[in-house]
């Protein structure tokens, strides 16, 4: 890797770990890169059992690099598919994925937790979608497909932050740790990895069924409309100067 993505093996474990601390872990496109790749491969790795994403420093994933936006279409093109390749990546992961949320967890990195099947959080955790009051539309679909659609609207309608206390009581967590989150994660995921792999196998296949049978369709009209954002039209094709081609 090139440092900025991690994969420890923990016998049947893999831990990644984000690597842009001094950028509070934001997404940008060659870590986007790594991310798809990697999951990519641990997806289909028989030897891995479970996997554990954090983020190295005090943040988990500050959300999209927002500084790389913009640019020649060829460059906007990129940015698309890299964003596209790292969310599915995670998103339709067939290993389980624990995330031990060791800070905060915001924009797209909020919606990249919510990917993940268990959430744990460190007590300086925290989520919420501030590129709302930006004028960007937070990640809806992430959120309803893991909340209640009271606290999914609250959430992507006020741009509101949640603490870590706050969000296990709205179940965006199912535990608050005081001490080290990802020695907590790698405890879980181990007892994941210790279960029948065939059994929860299946029962990982049937959560990536049930998400894409109710909630597939906000995804993809989530993609088509960060496309547009990006590229101009509805197709993602367009020309250097935005219109049409």
């Amino acid at each position: 890797m090139a440092g900025l993505l991690s994969i420890e093996r923990r016998d049947e474990v893999a831990l990644v770990t984000l690597r842009r601390p001094e950028k509070r872990n934001a997404l940008s496109t060659e870590l986007r890169v790594e991310l798809a790749d990697a999951f990519a491969r641990l997806s289909q790795d028989r030897k891995v059992g479970c996997v554990v994403l954090t983020g190295a420093g005090p943040a988990f994933c500050s959300g999209m690099d927002t500084t790389q936006f913009g640019g020649s279409l060829e460059h906007r093109k990129r940015l698309v598919e890299t964003s596209t390749l790292a969310f599915e990546a995670v998103g339709e992961c067939h290993r389980p994925i624990v995330a031990a949320i060791n800070g905060p967890a915001l924009a797209g990195g909020f919606a990249l937790g919510l990917l993940c099947d268990l959430r744990i959080a460190s007590e300086a955790a925290l989520f919420g979608y501030p590129e709302l009051p930006r004028g960007i539309p937070p990640s809806y679909a992430a959120a309803r497909a893991v909340l209640p659609a009271t606290v999914a609207q609250d959430l992507c309608l006020t741009g509101r932050l949640v603490k870590a206390h706050e969000a296990q009581r709205l179940g965006i967590v199912r535990e608050v740790i005081r001490g080290d989150v990802v020695a907590r994660g790698l405890e879980v995921a181990e007892r994941v990895a210790r279960l029948p792999r065939d059994a929860v196998l299946e029962t990982k296949r049937r959560t990536l069924l049930e998400r894409r049978h109710l909630w597939g369709f906000l995804f993809e009209d989530e993609r088509r409309v960060f496309r547009r954002a990006l590229l101009g039209t509805q197709d993602g094709e367009a020309t250097e100067n935005g219109e049409a081609a």
